[in-house]
Parts: structure tokens; sequence; C-alpha cells
């Protein structure tokens, strides 16, 4: 009597609940009968897979975690858990994250606020021995090892996507309001203006609208 392979497993760590299911909901077309666990923070990552003896095939993590960035979890991955493909699923498309994610170890680097279809076309190429990377992060990484970097004007290192919520807010638009302008999720454009405040150092519409007007962005 034959028994049939287990499937393979995949490590999902995602702390916003709506984009994890949405996220696990990409998994499952992608790679159908994959095994998906969850996890909301490093800590809870960290102990699935310390309680896990056999293989974790994949792990798709995101960056900005409530107890950390996911770039220590794709550390650790790269160092005990060799046969484990790390991919980061992020927001974040800046050379810092990008770069500091894959020399970590991570083998592909998506983005969340690619529409779903391309999402898991993007994620398929693993089958294909190629790393999963969206059009945006491949361009970035090229244009790093082109030659001389080009000069970046905008001081704080805001992303064409960044300076593009930071508009639509000091413009008065609400985070629903711009997620419809943008066709993105709500929580993907209120973790965008989380970013924003920090990379401008504000804490307020007021102070971000402020730095809109002296971008002229308003």
């Amino acid at each position: 009597m034959t028994h049939a392979a287990a499937p393979r497993q995949c490590l999902l760590v995602e702390d916003q609940p709506t984009t994890r299911d949405w996220m696990e909901g990409v998994l499952e077309l992608a790679f159908p009968g994959v095994s998906i666990a969850t996890a909301a923070t490093l800590r809870a990552a960290y102990a699935w897979l310390d309680a896990r003896q056999d293989p974790v095939w994949l792990a798709v993590i995101d960056l900005g975690l409530p107890d950390g960035s996911g770039i220590d979890l794709v550390r650790r991955l790269a160092q005990d858990r060799p046969a484990t493909l790390p991919v980061v699923a992020s927001i974040y498309d800046d050379d810092a994250h990008l770069f500091d994610a894959i020399a970590a170890g991570a083998r592909g680097y998506v983005l969340k606020d690619e529409e779903p279809a391309l999402l898991v076309g993007y994620l398929q190429r693993i089958e294909r021995g190629e790393p999963p990377l969206s059009p945006s992060i491949a361009l970035r990484m090229l244009d790093h090892f082109r030659g001389p970097r080009r000069k970046i004007d905008d001081d704080a290192g805001l992303s064409p996507r960044e300076t593009e919520v930071l508009a639509l807010l000091a413009r008065g638009l609400t985070v629903a309001e711009a997620a419809r302008r943008l066709g993105l999720q709500p929580q993907t454009v209120a973790s965008y203006v989380k970013v924003i405040y920090q990379k401008l150092c504000v804490s307020s519409r007021a102070e971000a609208t402020r730095e809109a007007v002296r971008r002229g962005l308003a």
C-alpha cells in the first residue's frame, strides 16, 4: 500500500489579518495543495519553526512586523534552514529594505500592492527555479548594478508610491479615499502612511501636508 506524499509546507508571516487572509488565498492559487501555516509576529514564527522538525518548503515574510523586522527571520532561515526558500512580501520598495533582505538571504521579493493574478504568476516562478520578483524590484536591482547611482532628489527617500500617497493625503483625501483612487486596500495605504511619517519624521497629517507642500506635491 502506498501513502500519498505529504503536502509541501509554507509559512506565511503577516501581521494584518485581512492581508494575511488575502495572501493565503494567493498562495493557494499559486500552489494548489500546499499546506499553509500562518504567524502574525516574529515570536510566533520562531515558535512554530522550533516546534517543527520536518522540512519547510517556502516562507513568505512581511518586513514590518509588530515585534521586529522580517529580515531577522530571513537571516535565521538562511542560516538554520537552507532548504527553505525565504521570499519577502512587502509594501517597501526602497533600496534599504530590498538590499538588506537580499543580503540576509531572501530568494525573492514581491510587492503586496500588485494585482492578485500577477502575484500568483510571480510566485509560480519558484516552480521553474526562478526568483519571484515584482518588476519594479527587478528594475531597481538592475539599476543598482548598472553603474553610478542616479541622484535622488527626495532627501527623505520616499518611493514613487509613497510620494503618490503623500500627495493624495495633502489634498485632503482620507486613507479609504486614497485607497480607492489607487486601487489598493485601505490597510495597505495605512501602512504606506506609517512609513511616510517615519521617513519624514512627522507625527500628524498637518505636518505631512507641510512636507508635501515643500516638495511641490500640493
